[in-house]
């Protein structure tokens, strides 16, 4: 989940009473921050410190989590597990890629949307560097790309399809279009069986995974299905981010996705349409955990450890 510049706060607040619509996290709370005192449990690192896969984390996209920032904590749990961490803040192409095992994208933005929130919400990459990302990932490198809830799907919505992935420019809701914290898990068939869900010993098993807010997505035949939105969730698709009322734009997304995962060429594809399940954050005057440090997600680190083990190779297809 992510909140709006506060250029934009007041008009969107007064917006969100109107409909009687409070997400968690959203714009009434006070501005989104990395829980700096989170540690996670790392009891058998994948690599030994500083000597593992290098992880370019995408800063030159007017990113809304960047590793001195919001995915700190994202960052922290890597090098835990023995990666190398660092920000890319060139545009993406071939000699750049190249250094990388794994790419992360998360919530990257057009410059015209980074303080307006708003349609249109033009790609975030150049036709170039689309090309270059999928040609690196066809031929071996493997992609994290994570987009929240709108104006993110409509910015990575060009990358996303050029691998098979189409985003909801929106916002996912349960039934009563209140509530945006989503649990999913084996026990309801929500959380896909793969070897991201499995792990590589039964202390990395993965039972239970917590999303807020963020979009929905579909991918095509060869998509794996991760996080799947249950029966009654709609899909809320406004003109402008939270500003939501009785025209605005819905559809059904009972079966569509937050999580996937996409072979492509020799190379692989991790897909969600969430942000903060994979940080560590804290909200509001409460300083409410929103994230790998909620309470109800205790297990959202080891599957932020699983998916990059998926993508580095340290997992099966």
């Amino acid at each position: 989940m992510t909140t709006l510049p506060d250029t934009a706060r007041r008009a969107i607040t007064l917006a969100l009473l109107a409909a009687s619509l409070r997400p968690l996290g959203g714009p009434l709370d006070a501005q989104q921050v990395a829980d700096t005192d989170y540690r996670a449990h790392v009891p058998a690192p994948a690599f030994p410190a500083g000597n593992g896969p290098l992880v370019l984390l995408d800063e030159a996209h007017t990113n809304f989590h960047t590793l001195d920032g919001r995915y700190l904590v994202f960052g922290r749990v890597l090098l835990q597990d023995g990666y190398r961490v660092q920000p890319n803040r060139e545009p993406f192409s071939r000699a750049v890629l190249g250094k990388a095992r794994v790419l992360v994208i998360a919530n990257a933005l057009n410059a015209v949307n980074a303080k307006e929130w708003k349609l249109p919400t033009p790609s975030a990459f150049t036709p170039a560097e689309v090309a270059a990302v999928r040609d690196w990932v066809r031929a071996g490198g493997s992609l994290l790309l994570i987009a929240d809830h709108m104006p993110f799907p409509g910015a990575a919505h060009d990358l996303a399809e050029a691998f098979g992935i189409q985003m909801r420019n929106g916002f996912a809701y349960d039934s009563t279009r209140k509530i945006s914290k989503f649990q999913y898990t084996r026990a309801s068939g929500s959380l896909g069986t793969h070897a991201i869900t499995t792990g590589r010993s039964p202390a990395e098993r993965i039972d239970s995974v917590v999303a807020f807010t963020g979009q929905a997505f579909s991918v095509d035949a060869q998509g794996v299905q991760i996080m799947t939105l249950a029966k009654g969730t709609v899909v809320l698709e406004p003109t402008v981010a939270w500003q939501f009322d009785a025209g605005t734009p819905t559809e059904p997304g009972a079966g569509l996705l937050q999580g996937a995962v996409v072979p492509f060429g020799k190379g692989r594809v991790a897909v969600f349409g969430e942000a903060a399940m994979f940080s560590a954050q804290v909200t509001g005057a409460q300083r409410t955990p929103m994230g790998m440090n909620d309470p109800a997600a205790p297990q959202n680190a080891q599957f932020l450890l699983n998916v990059m083990h998926w993508l580095s190779g340290l997992l099966g297809p």
